[in-house]
C-alpha cells in the first residue's frame, strides 16, 4: 500500500514532481510548448508553496535556504515559461 508523506512540504513536493513528469511526457511526445508551460509553471508552483508552508512542515521541499529555493525555482519557472514563449514557431 502506497501511503502520502506526511509533511506538507513533502506532499507539494510529489505534486511537483508528478507536474514534472507530465511536462516531460507532454515534450517527449512533441508538444514542446505546452511541456515547458507545464514545468514551469510546477517550479513557480513549488516556489510558492515553499514560501507559504511553514518550517515544521518542509520535509523535502527544503533544498537549501528558504530565500534560495523560493529564487531558483521562481527564477527556473519563470526562464522556461519564457523560453516557451520566445523561440519562434517553424
Amino acid at each position: 500500500m502506497i501511503s502520502l508523506p506526511r509533511s506538507r512540504g513533502s506532499q507539494f513536493y510529489l505534486l511537483q514532481l508528478l507536474v514534472v513528469a507530465a511536462g516531460l511526457v507532454l515534450v517527449l511526445f512533441g508538444s514542446w510548448r505546452l511541456g515547458l508551460h507545464v514545468i514551469g509553471a510546477a517550479f513557480v508552483g513549488g516556489a510558492v508553496a515553499r514560501a507559504v508552508v511553514p518550517v515544521e512542515h518542509e520535509g523535502m521541499l527544503r533544498v537549501r535556504g528558504r530565500t534560495f529555493d523560493i529564487f531558483w525555482m521562481a527564477t527556473l519557472g519563470v526562464a522556461l515559461i519564457a523560453l516557451a514563449i520566445v523561440v519562434p514557431p517553424n
